[in-house]
């Protein structure tokens, strides 16, 4: 008795805690799941950046066609033997020099290689942006089902809950009549093992369950359990009026992928016209402003003149005289920094032509690298429209199924209902073996089981023909 006792006491706050816990979480709904997704899922994240760094490219080409102005300036000492930029003449002496310089380039003509690299990237762009709806739209789709999943594995696992009760509540009464010598002792050994099978099915769906979870937790990019909250979704059973022909034709029209793989298409082939500009010349600007700078330059200035003996002799009378000259002299003063910048400014303008003539067929086989570009984005749109073609017949076929399957298990279970509960009395009254009462009741718990899965099934189907035909599936 006392160890009833003690197994009730721990019984009880196992239960209590595990309420406590499951009080305690977080409760989403499938709105707040899709939030949390699209604001926390990698995928997305990876897309958006991409979008980025195409927007990036989209500008960059834009101002590729701005002329372009760089300057440089340098300053050095040279030792030993040099020679000096201001005179150009050799000198043997420590030097200090410096040179700047402003470069100016623009493009007048290029084949129009710059005009169609901004339409390629713009088109770039808009696929990037579209492809990050496309990442969008394809996560909350994902999300949606992995809800729905979660749903119907806590559906299931309630189904097997409400068995092993009715088990259970069984096992007391073919207990008490064992206990009596009453009935058959073998009703109660095959109860007892059916509620071994209701235990282990216990334990099957709750692993689904936990399984599903991890795959939304995965989805939403979160690692604290959360508890869902159905209220907002509507499990709808009409009948779903479109074919698969109308839904590829709203596909076509409306799913992000298709425009996104449409605008990569075109911008293969401007990458073509791009390549083809290479067969013809380039015509450009240029223009350049230099100066430069030199410790060794000076200017002299006149302070006078003074008789100075040549080294000369001329013979007067047999007299030797020395030659003598008036020679002017000369201070020289460092020319400052600056002054010599502004007195050493040259420019040069001009037009250059960059013709191709000879280039190994560097140009042909771009072009024919370029069009292959084409070929193969074409095959991609093309293989990507037939893949989605077959999946929604195959989507179609499998809702039309789920359809028919939830109506008929409908009734099924209406008459395995009946079936049960005859058999239940008659098991109980004595009239009918456990055979026939566990069979009835198998039969019951399957039908049940079945029409719940199927009737998620359906929801699934009709939200991923939904998705493909671009509509709003919450």
């Amino acid at each position: 008795m006392l160890r009833e006792i003690i197994v009730s006491i721990c019984l009880f706050f196992t239960v209590y805690i595990g309420f406590t816990q499951e009080g305690t979480k977080k409760k989403y709904t499938l709105k707040d799941c899709i939030t949390i997704a699209l604001e926390n899922n990698l995928d997305v994240k990876s897309s958006t950046l991409n979008a980025k760094t195409a927007k990036i490219n989209y500008k960059q080409s834009k101002t590729n066609i701005l002329p372009t102005l760089n300057g440089n300036y340098n300053i050095g000492v040279n030792n030993g033997r040099s020679i000096d930029p201001f005179t150009n003449d050799f000198i043997n002496q420590e030097l200090t020099f410096s040179n700047a310089q402003l470069n100016l380039d623009a493009t007048i003509f290029n084949g129009f290689r710059l005009l169609n690299t901004i339409r390629q990237q713009r088109l770039n762009n808009r696929a990037s942006e579209i492809e990050v709806e496309e990442s969008k739209q394809t996560l909350i789709l994902n999300v949606t089902l992995a809800y729905l999943q979660v749903l119907n594995n806590k559906d299931v696992l309630e189904l097997a809950k409400n068995r092993l009760k009715t088990t259970i509540d069984q096992l007391k009464r073919q207990e008490t009549l064992y206990n009596e010598e009453l009935g058959n002792p073998a009703d109660f050994a095959d109860i007892k093992g059916q509620k071994a099978i209701d235990e282990t099915s216990i334990l099957i769906a709750e692993s689904g369950l936990k399984n599903a979870e991890l795959n939304l937790m995965s989805l939403l990019n979160v690692t604290d359990s959360f508890s869902i909250d159905v209220t907002d979704v509507l499990l709808n059973f009409e009948n779903y009026t479109y074919s698969p022909e109308d839904i590829f034709k709203d596909a076509l029209k409306n799913l992000a992928t298709f425009k996104a793989n449409t605008l990569r298409v075109e911008a293969a082939k401007k990458g073509v016209y791009i390549a083809q500009a290479q067969y013809l010349p380039e015509i450009s600007f240029f223009g350049r402003l230099n100066t430069n700078y030199s410790s060794v330059a000076e200017t002299f200035t006149d302070t006078g003149s003074a008789i100075q003996n040549t080294g000369d002799f001329v013979t007067i009378d047999s007299q030797q005289i020395a030659v003598q000259t008036n020679q002017t002299l000369f201070e020289g003063n460092k020319i400052e920094y600056l002054d010599q910048f502004d007195n050493n400014l040259n420019t040069v303008i001009g037009i250059a032509v960059d013709i191709p003539l000879f280039n190994g067929f560097r140009a042909k086989n771009n072009v024919s690298l370029e069009k292959i570009k084409v070929q193969e984005s074409l095959i991609l749109l093309t293989r990507m429209e037939q893949e989605i073609k077959n999946t929604i017949s195959q989507v179609h076929f499998d809702m039309e199924v789920a359809y028919k399957r939830f109506h008929s298990l409908k009734k099924q279970v209406e008459a395995f209902e009946e079936s049960f509960r005859i058999n239940e009395i008659r098991f109980n009254n004595g009239v009918s073996n456990f055979l026939a009462y566990i069979t009835s009741k198998n039969n019951l718990d399957t039908a049940i089981t079945n029409l719940t899965n199927v009737k998620y099934q359906y929801v699934l189907q009709v939200k991923i023909l939904e998705f493909y035909r671009g509509n709003n599936i919450l």
